[in-house]
């Protein structure tokens, strides 16, 4: 099978979320300032989520470009980083209801630390597929940002059981990190 459909299947899943992510958004009841901030956690608990939603959408999309042949490993894969992806909308409601919360706050780090190892296990089911001597696995290389983020998901989850603030500035430092899409990929595509 072509990775066309591959592709297209997944840009239409994270459409759904998104748009589903946005039906979730609370608007204010009222025209005053502190009304306004009352929604504040709702949109900023978006703002970011959507931020995330961007940066695999745009990391996906360059990890398909080396791909010649998809497999069933591979689609499988690519259904469990969608099905990650597809629980973010949740945690980004139950986090702006709750904001600061610990719980909320903690579940939300889970939302975006697991499809961070599922788009791993993808890259894997890839290079498995296209071999070690592939485009995927010659762009990966150490793949720092890839084993750093993880780390800083899982001290985000259990920080917020001290402070929820310091986890959620470590949500934003990945994104932050991530937010130029992987340049890897086109420079090995490039060179190639």
């Amino acid at each position: 099978m072509g990775k066309e459909r591959l592709a297209a299947f997944s840009d239409g899943v994270i459409a759904i979320i998104i748009t589903i992510m946005v039906l979730e958004l609370k608007l204010p009841h009222g025209a005053d300032w502190a009304t306004l901030a009352g929604v504040a956690p709702h949109f900023l608990s978006y703002v970011l989520s959507f931020i995330y939603l961007a940066i695999y959408w745009n990391n996906h999309h360059h990890m398909l470009h080396t791909v010649t042949r998809v497999d069933g490993l591979i689609l499988w894969a690519n259904s469990n980083l969608l099905f990650w992806l597809s629980l973010i909308p949740a945690a980004t409601a139950w986090l702006g209801d709750n904001y600061p919360a610990p719980l909320p706050t903690a579940v939300y780090g889970v939302a975006l630390l697991m499809p961070a190892i599922a788009y791993v296990l993808l890259q894997n089911a890839i290079v498995h597929k296209q071999g070690k001597r592939s485009v995927l696995a010659a762009a990966l290389g150490k793949d720092l940002k890839g084993k750093i983020s993880p780390l800083l998901y899982v001290a985000g989850i259990a920080l917020a059981f001290v402070n929820p603030l310091v986890s959620i500035a470590l949500y934003v430092l990945v994104a932050a990190i991530w937010l130029v899409p992987d340049r890897r990929i086109e420079k090995v595509i490039g060179e190639s």
